[in-house]
């Protein structure tokens, strides 16, 4: 498995948008995301942060139903 990448909240909101994923709500720095065409994938929190710590990440992808190299191909 290839290593995660060290993103921010913004580069990561871009990326979940390219996915088809889209923003629905913002309190304070987080950002709420859900796919509009595909109901059976979790809404996700994305929060502004300057660094998103590896877990949170990879919990993203959980919920994103994505794989880390999916996801690599896309932000990079």
């Amino acid at each position: 498995m290839p290593k995660l990448p060290t993103i921010s909240g913004k580069q990561a909101i871009i990326c979940f948008e390219k996915l088809g994923y889209k923003i629905t709500r913002q309190k304070g720095s987080h950002v709420r995301m859900h796919h509009p065409s595909d109901k059976s994938k979790k809404p996700i929190t994305i929060p502004l942060h300057k660094t998103l710590g590896k877990g949170l990440l990879r919990k993203l992808l959980r919920d994103a139903e994505i794989s880390t190299e999916e996801f690599l191909r896309l932000c990079t």
